[in-house]
């Protein structure tokens, strides 16, 4: 089971980015994928999760980030629009195992984990 996240970069706020997070080993379809960001010297902290036709979002993204999944090619995306320099963080892209959904935001119910992309939110 491998997930590799991919997309980050440096962009300028308001800008946009689209990041990736590919899986092999497994079916994405079969599980809940959650994407968390992590700044310096703050905890770990659930972006949005995607399951079953079901989507999640933390507060402070709803309305400028969409989740979304392409099953044919075993991906899931994460499009960030209107960032601001707040949402600078590695993010972090994980298969969860049986979860509540009120519990998506939850590191400990995620087995897997991609390696982090960086965003960098910055004029």
């Amino acid at each position: 089971v491998q997930l590799q996240a991919s997309g980050g970069g440096l962009v300028q706020p308001g800008g946009s980015l689209r990041l990736s997070c590919a899986a092999s080993g497994f079916a994405l379809d079969d599980y809940g994928i959650g994407w968390f960001r992590q700044a310096p010297g703050k905890e770990r902290e659930g972006v949005s999760f995607i399951n079953v036709g079901r989507k999640f979002y933390t507060n402070s993204v709803e309305d400028r980030f969409t989740i979304s999944r392409d099953n044919a090619k075993n991906t899931v995306y994460l499009q960030m629009n209107s960032l601001k320099a707040e949402d600078t963080a590695v993010y972090y892209c994980a298969r969860a195992s049986r979860l509540p959904f009120s519990l998506w935001r939850t590191p400990s119910y995620y087995t897997y984990w991609g390696q982090g992309t960086l965003v960098t939110v910055s004029s």
